[in-house]
């Protein structure tokens, strides 16, 4: 055998076995096509060029799935035998006519097969391969028709997969119709079906929002059962649903395939404040026109499996939300079938508890029209004591003992409290002993006649008396007495034994319990109907079972907010208290503010808030 004949086998047989490895070791569709082309290529001698061309998922034309030997490499020249094979879906061979020969490189034909499944073509592969005779044209042939079963069982298994996939999301979708036909109300509908794509999708948040009287507003937020429309994320929200319906199109942030919306200003806000790594938008249709919007929220960006179970999703669930919201219509549609049907049982010649019950309601209202009753006005009371009393520490110091805590009855001058007076102790000592020195160099002063140190002494001897006064003021407040008989509202230094207080700071609160004054806060509403003198009625929390009387004797006119609402500061006093009754405590009071009619005093405060309603809207 000829040595370079022996070294071209050898390469070929190389070149075969490793094409075969890239076959049988392919992990994807791409790499099993180019390997598929790559064995083909090398079991037949003398090829130069080869192209496979494949539908293209849209299935509007075909593209690429593998060039041979350089994927760089311009093989446009091989499209017109692909166009043949196409075209009369058979094997066909570009250069054998003369008129052929020239559109092709010489000493060359181009050989060409269709790649066909279920009797649609699906692509091409062409090969450029040595001019031979007819019948080795013809063996090449069959050889593709044998390759050509491989990628026919690729595009079967494709098809199996997509159809697979598409019965997922078809199951999918059917379960969120019937959740969501479960239920009569938009609203609850509306959150099993946020919930249930929360779960499908892997979503944090899913969002669901409809277009009713020309307002997107939303509806329903996964796994939240009320949330706040004024937020700033459900505005967040809202404006990315928006922007979803205003194009009419899928929004995804980041890019998802399919998708051909352009603008995500808005999704691009919502995902920076809610901190969410992908955002993705579907319109929900209906009659053919966007009528909600689904809005999703992941960590993970979304894929095109994700994509199109919501795009289903939302196809099938407009009509489903726009049949439930004309439900809900009341004013259009089903306020007038009610209003038909009581008609008919209050007409009719049946129901007679409706008619007994209509007769009733109206003989209340009648009686609640022209009856009188006692007008009264609640308010939140708290009790306070009529003094209230501080025990202030009198200079710096550290607390010694502690005697009495919050809520202990106390009788005047009972010691409450002590400071430690180790320190004072013994500066009175010393300026004890600085005026016994004193008073005897002043005697003795006396006894010489020395009359100028006899004066300086008198002063010194003064200075220490002062001085030891002083220490002696001092040591008797240490000990904190009770200014009266009372309770102590508050302090406890039980707990505090040992620590250093700051002159001023409040020990202890006391208050008297033979004089109380009440507490009541009257809303801004009422207010107009209290005036100084009038009487009332206390109900205590904890004395519930005692009523005490009380008269108004003085009505604020500076109002406090609370709890978003304004309320005046009323203080009454009580005629008779209760010996169980304790300063702080809290219950409900009522003034009495005359009498008036029963329907006057029932709805008055729906009057009221109508008039300002009504006023507020007017012009």
């Amino acid at each position: 055998m000829n040595p370079v004949t022996s070294i071209a086998a050898g390469s070929s047989q190389t070149t075969e076995a490793q094409a075969w490895s890239n076959f049988t070791s392919a992990e994807s569709d791409e790499a099993f096509c180019r390997a598929w082309l790559a064995l083909q290529c090398s079991m037949v001698t003398g090829v130069s060029a080869g192209l496979l061309l494949l539908r293209d998922a849209a299935g509007d034309s075909f593209v690429p799935a593998a060039v041979w030997p350089d994927n760089r490499r311009d093989l446009s020249y091989l499209t017109e035998a692909a166009e043949r094979a196409l075209s009369q879906g058979r094997g066909s061979v570009l250069g054998l006519e003369d008129s052929e020969r020239e559109r092709i490189a010489p000493d060359s034909v181009h050989v060409a097969f269709p790649i066909e499944t279920d009797d649609v073509v699906r692509g091409a592969v062409v090969l450029d391969i040595l001019s031979r005779p007819q019948a080795q044209l013809q063996a090449v042939l069959r050889q593709m028709l044998w390759g050509a079963g491989w990628l026919e069982s690729m595009l079967r298994r494709q098809g199996v997969g997509r159809e697979s996939h598409l019965l997922e999301r078809a199951a999918a979708s059917l379960d969120l119709m019937m959740a969501a036909q479960q239920h009569r109300n938009v609203d609850q509908a509306a959150m099993a079906v946020v919930n249930e794509l929360a779960t499908r999708a892997g979503a944090e948040r899913v969002s669901l929002g409809v277009e009713r009287g020309g307002t997107l507003q939303l509806r329903a937020i996964s796994r939240t059962a009320w949330f706040d429309r004024r937020s700033l994320l459900v505005e967040a929200i809202e404006s990315a649903m928006e922007e979803c319906m205003d194009q009419e199109s899928a929004v995804a942030l980041p890019a998802v395939a399919g998708i051909r919306a352009k603008v995500h200003v808005a999704h691009r806000d919502l995902a920076a404040r809610a901190g969410a790594a992908a955002v993705l938008s579907v319109p929900l249709v209906s009659r053919g026109r966007p009528m909600g919007t689904l809005t999703l929220e992941r960590s993970t960006p979304f894929d095109a499996p994700t994509f199109l179970l919501c795009e289903m999703v939302g196809e099938l669930l407009g009509p489903v939300l726009e049949e439930l919201m004309e439900r809900d219509r009341w004013i259009s549609g089903r306020l007038v079938d009610k209003l038909s049907s009581w008609r008919d049982k209050l007409v009719g010649p049946r129901h007679p508890t409706i008619k007994l019950a209509v007769v009733f309601a109206l003989a209340v209202v009648l009686f609640l029209a022209f009856a009188d009753g006692d007008f009264r006005i609640s308010a939140r009371t708290v009790i306070e004591g009529a003094v209230q009393r501080a025990a202030v520490a009198p200079f710096e110091g550290y607390v010694a003992e502690a005697r009495v805590r919050a809520g202990d009855k106390v009788a005047k001058g009972q010691l409450l409290a002590k400071l430690d007076d180790r320190d004072i102790v013994l500066d009175r000592v010393r300026w004890a002993s600085e005026r016994e020195q004193a008073e005897r160099k002043y005697r003795e002063a006396l006894a010489k006649r020395d009359k100028a140190a006899s004066r300086i002494l008198a002063a010194q001897l003064t200075q220490a008396e002062a001085q030891l006064a002083l220490a002696d003021e001092k040591l008797e407040r240490t000990r904190l007495r009770a200014p009266f008989d009372g309770i102590v509202v508050s302090g406890d230094l039980s707990q505090l034994l040992g620590a250093p207080v700051e002159q001023g700071k409040v020990l202890f609160e006391l208050a008297p319990l033979d004089a109380y004054r009440v507490i009541l806060k009257v809303d801004e509403r009422d207010i107009a109907y209290v005036s100084v003198g009038q009487h009332g009625e206390l109900a205590l929390t904890g004395l519930s079972g005692i009523k005490m009387p009380f008269t108004v004797k003085t009505v604020t006119s500076v109002s406090t907010p609370q709890e978003g609402r304004n309320y005046f500061r009323v203080e009454a006093q009580i005629e008779k208290a209760s010996p169980a009754m304790r300063p702080g405590m809290e219950g409900v009071g009522k003034i009495y503010s005359g009498e008036r009619r029963l329907l006057w005093i029932w709805t008055r405060s729906f009057v009221d808030w109508a008039r300002i309603s009504l006023w507020t809207w007017m012009p």
